[in-house]
């Protein structure tokens, strides 16, 4: 990550936050902010953490870095509560569902606990509207995951020609990003009136789920073009069931994610295009927005970080490769 790039993007405010830290660090006080991934062993939470901790780093202050193995409110509150139990300065949170961590995370903020969200979102993403019951987070800081699902169409899309079946392998209903991610894919492809859309498959996050699934769409639909997958297990698992299918080459597969493992599958022709997010300036901007607020600040209610599309003619070009996530 380029932190110039990213100062650069937050414009006049960056220099204020840079500013306002040097002075804290000068007068000794020391913020702690905790930042609660949606799980701690995947390589775009591990790759946010190392965003947080530069911007952490530039700013003099305490980063607690503590979350889940698992994507699941289950494993993920009692986590949360054992953080806010410690009465962090400020909690950024990647919500591992969009209901179920409204009522925790409300729980913090009564505590005087700010919160932002990360990744993931709560309630319908709109924050500080002075409406409904989980407006109280600060800001939302994500890539636009709408737009994400519409740039994988529009791949998807290009490499098929134009035409033919594809359907949506996804985790589960209620995540709001891979919710987002399958109707912006669904929004764009509604625009090509020769390509046909099949009902989604839901993998429950199982990448030997979505490949039983590839293969049993393929036996339906033996003319199917494409597969887009919402994350990396849907579009791994998918990939593996086209190549049991003896489909490689004829289904084109899109994943949303891009760790540096995918490198392999593109490669392979495993999966044919990789839909990368920015997780370290979301990490970042996350940190600085925290500390801007913290400082006496105003912050936007959502920021927005990009995307870059990889596949194999640019996955070893430096400029691109930078975008991977690594573990």
């Amino acid at each position: 990550m380029d932190r110039r790039n990213l100062l650069a993007g937050l414009g006049g405010s960056a220099a204020a936050i840079l500013a306002t830290g040097s002075r804290t660090k000068a007068a000794g006080k020391r913020y702690s902010i905790a930042l609660v991934p949606g799980l701690t062993t995947d390589a775009f939470y591990i790759t946010m953490h190392r965003g947080a901790a530069a911007a952490a780093s530039a700013l003099g202050v305490g980063l607690v870095f503590q979350g889940a193995p698992t994507f699941n409110p289950v494993s993920q509150v009692p986590v949360l509560e054992a953080v806010v139990a410690r009465h962090p300065d400020a909690l950024l949170i990647a919500p591992t569902d969009k209901t179920q961590l409204i009522r925790p995370l409300r729980a913090a903020f009564d505590a005087g606990v700010p919160v932002i969200t990360v990744d993931t979102f709560i309630g319908g993403g709109q924050y500080q509207t002075g409406s409904g019951d989980a407006d109280f987070p600060l800001s939302y800081i994500a890539s636009n995951n709408t737009t994400g699902g519409e740039i994988a169409a529009r791949a998807l899309a290009h490499s098929i020609g134009d035409k033919g079946k594809v359907y949506v392998s996804n985790i589960e209903a209620g995540v709001s990003t891979t919710d987002q991610r399958e109707a912006g894919f669904k929004a764009e492809m509604a625009r090509h009136p020769n390509i046909t859309v099949l009902p989604t498959e839901f993998n429950d996050d199982d990448a030997n789920k979505a490949a039983s699934q590839a293969q049993s769409v393929l036996s339906r639909h033996t003319d199917l073009a494409g597969i887009f997958g919402t994350n990396l297990f849907s579009a791994i698992g998918a990939g593996n069931g086209v190549q049991q299918s003896g489909a490689a080459g004829k289904v084109k597969v899109v994943a949303f994610d891009a760790p540096l493992s995918i490198v392999g599958n593109l490669k392979s022709g495993l999966v044919d295009i990789a839909i990368a997010q920015h997780p370290a300036e979301i990490g970042w901007f996350a940190v600085a927005s925290a500390y801007a607020h913290l400082t006496g600040q105003s912050i936007p209610p959502a920021i927005a970080t990009g995307f870059t599309i990889i596949d194999k003619k640019n996955v070893d070009d430096p400029a691109i490769k930078r975008f991977l996530y690594a573990a």
